[in-house]
């Protein structure tokens, strides 16, 4: 368990809420990792509160797939798993190539001048090195594109997927090595939304997820080898 994993209270919210999202970022951000055991006793010392939210927590984490519930030992953080990462990142390459083709016919130019400051926004994280920082950088600049389509059904089936790409995202970003090539990626998008030039839009779009992918499961192998060679 990582030491600064802490509740961040909120007085809008019922404990049970704050539990679950601090549970769920801590997923999402690699704070607690694939496969680590999530014991309620350990989890509500932790944190400071009763077994109950956290009970309640594990239940809807694994109703979103993040957590995993295993006989004997009880729930572990989800693994990222080829299977899972290929089928969330081919729905979201299709999606991605349609969200920079219509942005291409329909973005304004105010949000044209905002996905620049965007790719401003990210170059200027890439160069913290902090992951956090980078990811929400990433995400900013997609939100942008996909809103410019205009097309409310799009949106939503976007954000249906923000929450396990954003877990994709986090092991893709943690490469440093990978930050030069997306800042790359990021220009020629933005340019060729700015040119109209569809094609371009579509087939960076499409690398951009084919180098994610290929990154990511090449980290899952190398893990994955490691484990066994202990």
């Amino acid at each position: 368990m990582q030491d600064n994993l802490q509740v961040k209270m909120d007085e809008f919210l019922p404990l049970r809420d704050v539990v679950f999202n601090t549970l769920r970022q801590a997923i999402l951000t690699g704070e607690l990792k694939p496969g680590e055991r999530l014991m309620e006793i350990h989890l509500a010392n932790r944190l400071g509160v009763s077994r109950t939210p956290i009970r309640e927590a594990i239940r809807k984490l694994e109703l979103e797939g993040l957590v995993t519930m295993i006989p004997r030992r009880g729930a572990e953080v989800a693994q990222i798993t080829e299977k899972s990462l290929k089928d969330v990142l081919e729905v979201r390459r299709a999606l991605d190539a349609l969200s920079v083709e219509l942005a291409c016919d329909r973005i304004t130019p105010e949000e044209l001048n905002t996905l620049s400051e965007a790719c401003d926004a990210f170059e200027a994280a890439a160069e913290t090195h902090d992951p956090k920082k980078i990811v929400q950088a990433d995400v900013a600049l997609h939100d942008i594109i996909v809103q410019a389509t205009n097309n409310r059904r799009l949106i939503q089936l976007v954000n249906n997927l923000s929450e396990q790409m954003y877990r994709y995202r986090f092991e893709y970003i943690k490469d440093a090595s990978t930050h030069k090539q997306l800042i790359e990626e990021h220009r020629i998008i933005f340019e060729s939304i700015r040119h109209k030039d569809k094609k371009t839009a579509a087939e960076t779009a499409q690398l951009h997820i084919d180098n994610q992918e290929l990154s990511i499961i090449k980290q899952l192998r190398s893990e994955k080898g490691k484990a066994l060679s202990r």
